[in-house]
């Protein structure tokens, strides 16, 4: 599914699944986001599942510790949590629905008050606990119903089976059943289902514990066969580093699942272990986006494995314990770290990092607070022949990515950064997805910003894709090949190019094309392609960006531009059709981008190697406002023109123009005038003016007759242009002007490109062949317009625009 259809998901047959955690859901003006968010982004039967609102379980189980303890502060917690629900349905909720959810909130107190006269036992406290989800269930299935969207509230113990344990597993084959009776009393309705909780067989409470709403969104999610699950929290996804304490971490829009469980097995906030243990075994795509700002991007986690030469995020986790297991010098060490490790694995209790040291029989196992006790009972009642110690006061600093174990850079700056530091000991994970070191207590921010800048800011990888090899892609070949070294001196960047394709092969390595090979050896080494295939064999590549060049005229590779972006890729384009298409799609394309932080330039799609995109666009952004807009926008019509003055027919210059490679591939997209009216739209669009392409008279230089005719009989054909235009010329003599092919656009919206008559003393008429010309009216420049002037067309200076592009986004990543 392209970004694009991530917009209004409405609109497709396929049910998804959203998810709100506590933070989303705070106060009543995170309600009504969350309403906006599903009336934009949810469908009519999709699934919301919510945490409680808030601290609202943080309250619950500080009231529960305190029942015996202080009865007087417990009584007054539980008040003061009922008055912060109440508030939220006062402040919601209008007509007789409101008394409704009062008395039945009231009547949930009345319950817990009764329940904790006597002493509650842990699955009663499990039952106190889930009412946070019961609450945020009811209201905001009432709050959407009020907004005029139809919702019911379910609690998922009516169809989610688990039994007590340290992490809870969800009997998939008895809640399966149980779902799909559910869903189908419930159709044309949004369902509004509390997380956090199932039931056990004998009908008590079980809490799914840390991130248990998180993990039964996706089992939820994998039962009733969504076909997405996004997880709206107060973050837009997965950074390179939390960017809390780190200025320049980035959105990472795509993760793979295998660096996603290792990122959740050190405990990173963002996601948990348990959570993508759905996604692995089902056919769901998890997306991770922010409901405090819908639009602030994304990350999917795609379901491959990665095939990454090194680190993409560096994360930490303070409050660490440690367990050190001391092996008495008479067992054999090795039998009792092999006991060890199989009763981790068997009780699913795996630690963050380990650490065994043979000769000094110990064996180190690091887990967050959460679970340590728990994890230590364990071992103690498996009778581990071991001395066991627990240990406080830790902190973990480590780097993730697929292969980063084996990228000498990244394993070297990682431990030059903690020399001097009060290391515990280094772990490497046995998958190579992880290097995590155990600290004794240490400012973990300013060490997580050192190792960010010293793994990534130095060795950035960039994966160099061009689609399209003929005129412009080969020279564009050739100034690559010549620059690429200068060009990785100057960013202190990697380059390397990595797929070339024509309309139906492609060639792809990731270890690199030989740019200078490429003519040469294309037909031998590509494959064939359909569609959007082409995109999913770059899916495991090992860059840190990858940079797609769009060379073409090809109107449907415009169209996976949003593929693009959602797959986390850059784009430099030549091709115009994206930039001058509908309002609707050029918006859709450049949210596409915004979305995922992702860059797209196309300077080359107006004035070849000119600065006029970005010079038009740089006014604006000052605060200057354009008025009019106005020249010659085609390099070949001005060649064409400059050349024609009857000496020579226009049908042999257009020979001429095609066999220099000055047009088109089909040179009628000149002639039609329909390249000149991209650009004006294009142009106007960066000037901040809402042009459709659609509202341009266009006066096309094209017989009927030839129009819709082959490339080739076009061509043999052409003389069929002479005669209109041989008239053009004798009106023009006999203004004593000459012939010039004008782009005009007021600020009122009149846009039109066509032949003018202009005399020999007027700006237009005194260009050299190939020439464009831009004047830009704006308040500032209004009595005396800003002129860009130069060659507008030719391969040398259009591929100089696409590396001009390309060392802007290098600048951009730094």
């Amino acid at each position: 599914m392209s970004a694009v259809e991530v917009v209004s998901p409405q609109q497709s047959p396929s049910r998804q699944l959203h998810k709100f955690g506590g933070s989303s859901l705070a106060d009543p003006d995170c309600f009504r986001r969350v309403a906006r968010i599903l009336a934009q982004y949810s469908g009519a039967t999709d699934i919301i599942v919510v945490s409680a609102a808030g601290k609202t379980t943080n309250r619950l189980i500080e009231w529960l510790g305190l029942l015996d303890k202080d009865g007087r502060l417990a009584h007054e917690t539980l008040q003061s949590l009922r008055k912060y629900q109440q508030d939220l349905i006062e402040n919601l909720i209008e007509g007789e629905i409101k008394q409704s959810l009062v008395d039945a909130l009231y009547e949930d107190f009345s319950r817990m008050a009764q329940a904790a006269e006597n002493p509650l036992n842990i699955a009663q406290r499990s039952w106190a606990q889930g009412f946070g989800e019961v609450w945020s269930a009811r209201l905001l299935s009432a709050l959407l119903t009020q907004q005029e969207m139809p919702a019911v509230k379910l609690d998922s113990r009516s169809f989610l089976r688990a039994e007590r344990s340290v992490q809870p597993e969800v009997d998939r084959a008895s809640s399966w059943p149980l779902l799909k009776e559910q869903l189908v009393q419930h159709t044309q309705r949004r369902i509004v289902i509390t997380g956090f909780m199932a039931q056990n067989t004998s009908g008590e409470t079980v809490l799914l514990g840390r991130n248990g709403s998180d993990y039964s969104a996706t089992i939820i999610g994998a039962l009733a066969d969504v076909s997405r699950v996004t997880i709206w929290s107060d973050v837009a996804g997965v950074y390179s580093a939390d960017p809390r304490l780190v200025d320049d971490a980035c959105l990472l829009p795509l993760l793979r699942l295998d660096e996603a469980a290792e990122l959740a097995r050190l405990a990173a906030p963002v996601l948990h272990t348990r959570t993508l243990q759905p996604v692995a075994q089902s056919c769901i795509d998890l997306n991770l986006r922010c409901s405090y700002d819908p639009e602030s991007g994304s990350t999917r986690i795609e379901r491959v494995l990665a095939s990454g030469r090194g680190a993409k995020i560096i994360t930490s986790l303070n409050d660490v314990c440690l367990l050190q297991l001391d092996v008495p010098r008479g067992h054999d060490f090795q039998v009792a770290r092999r006991d060890i490790e199989r009763l981790l694995t068997r009780n699913q209790i795996q630690p963050l990092a380990l650490s065994a040291s043979a000769d000094q029989y110990r064996i180190q196992l690091a887990y967050t607070a959460e679970v340590v006790n728990s994890v230590l009972e364990q071992l103690q009642d498996a009778g581990i022949p071991a001395d066991i110690r627990l240990r406080e006061g830790f902190s973990l600093v480590a780097a993730v990515g697929a292969g980063v174990t084996a990228n000498p850079v990244h394993c070297h700056g990682f431990y030059q950064q903690l020399r001097g530091q009060p290391i515990e000991f280094i772990s490497e994970s046995s998958s190579g997805l992880s290097i995590a070191a155990l600290l004794r207590k240490t400012n973990t921010s300013s060490l997580v910003a050192d190792i960010h800048c010293a793994l990534f800011q130095a060795q950035r990888r960039i994966g160099l894709v061009l689609l399209g090899k003929g005129n412009i892609g080969s020279r564009w070949l050739s100034l690559f090949s010549e620059q690429k070294s200068a060009l990785e001196k100057r960013h202190g960047m990697n380059f390397e190019l990595i797929s070339v394709q024509d309309s139906h092969h492609q060639w792809v390595d990731f270890s690199g094309i030989d740019a200078d090979a490429v003519m040469e050896h294309f037909s031998e080494r590509a494959t064939p392609y359909e569609a959007a295939d082409w995109i999913q064999n770059l899916l495991n590549h090992p860059y840190d960006d990858i940079v797609v060049l769009d060379v073409t005229a090809s109107a449907p590779l415009a169209g996976q531009y949003p593929d693009l972006a959602e797959h986390g890729y850059h784009l430099i384009s030549a091709n115009k059709v994206a930039g001058s298409a509908s309002g609707e799609h050029y918006h859709q394309v450049q949210d596409a981008f915004a979305k995922t932080g992702r860059y797209w330039l196309y300077n080359a799609t107006v004035g070849a190697g000119l600065p006029v995109n970005h010079t038009v666009r740089d006014l604006r952004e000052s605060g200057d406002q354009i008025l009019a807009l106005s020249g010659i926008f085609s390099g070949t019509l001005s060649w064409l023109f400059q050349q024609f003055n009857g000496d020579v027919k226009f049908s042999e210059l257009l020979e001429q123009a095609w066999q220099q490679g000055l047009t088109e591939p089909d040179p009628r997209e000149d002639l039609s005038g329909a390249d000149v009216m991209r650009k004006l739209v294009i142009l106007a669009r960066e000037s901040g003016l809402d042009v459709e392409p659609e509202q341009v008279q266009v006066q096309s230089l094209v017989p009927e007759a030839i129009a819709s005719l082959s490339l080739d009989g076009f061509l043999d054909q052409s003389a069929l242009l002479d005669e209109a235009l041989e008239d053009w010329l004798e009106q023009a003599k006999a203004e004593n002007g000459v012939l010039r092919y004008v782009a005009r656009l007021t600020r009122n919206g009149k846009a039109r490109v066509g032949l003018e008559v202009v005399s020999d003393e007027h700006p237009l008429a005194n260009l050299l062949p190939c020439d464009n010309i831009f004047a830009v009216e704006s308040q500032w420049y209004r009595e005396n317009p800003l002129v860009i002037r130069g060659p507008g067309a030719g391969r040398d200076v259009t591929a100089g625009a696409l590396l001009s592009d390309l060392n802007r986004i290098a600048s951009l990543l730094k």
